[in-house]
């Protein structure tokens, strides 16, 4: 007798994230998804609200995910420790997940209340890192978003070949985040 499989949300999601992080989040498909867990298309529609439900439950995941990754980075450092550690997690999540990277990059659309929520305890966690420096909100906020597009920025470029000069790529990241991080200490 056959065995019944067994497929949910999470299945799917985590068929998704393999695609993705493998092959790109625009060669994403639903036919690959089913294809990859040996089911029909229309099976998928049970456990996601189509190719754009699939996108958006692969970037909460990718915000949850790298979420997590900062905070085991972060646990038990702090100060200019914790934001380097900070930024080296969301570099490696970017590189070694670059799908689920790529899905999670855009804010929550309007009334996603789950997205919006793993949004927030992400900007929680780099809020409390950022708490030594006793920024005012908005100038936490401006520390966020520059923090993220200098990561977003350079891991872009690496991911895409574009460091071509021979110099050691993690000495160059280690350097826009030792700058950064001065900044920070001057904006106290």
């Amino acid at each position: 007798m056959a065995r019944k499989r067994t497929l949910d949300s999470a299945a799917v999601v985590r068929a998704a994230a393999e695609i993705a992080d493998a092959d790109g989040l625009d060669l994403l498909t639903l036919a690959r998804v089913a294809e990859r867990l040996d089911v029909r298309v229309p099976s998928l529609y049970n456990h996601v609200d189509g190719l754009t439900g699939l996108r958006r439950d692969l970037a909460l995941a990718g915000v949850r995910a790298s979420t997590d990754a900062i905070r085991r980075a972060t646990v038990g450092v702090s100060g200019d420790a914790a934001l380097l550690a900070l930024c080296r997690a969301y570099r490696s999540f970017a590189r070694a997940h670059p799908g689920q990277y790529a899905a999670s990059v855009r804010a929550p659309g309007p009334g996603d209340a789950a997205l919006e929520e793993a949004s927030e305890e992400l900007i929680g966690v780099v809020l409390a890192i950022l708490a030594p420096y006793q920024l005012d909100a908005t100038a936490a906020t401006h520390a966020i978003r520059g923090l993220r597009s200098i990561i977003h920025g350079f891991v872009s470029l690496e991911m895409a070949g574009g460091f071509g000069l021979p110099l050691a790529i993690d000495e160059s990241f280690e350097q826009l985040v030792a700058t950064f991080i001065a900044g920070l200490g001057r904006a106290r």
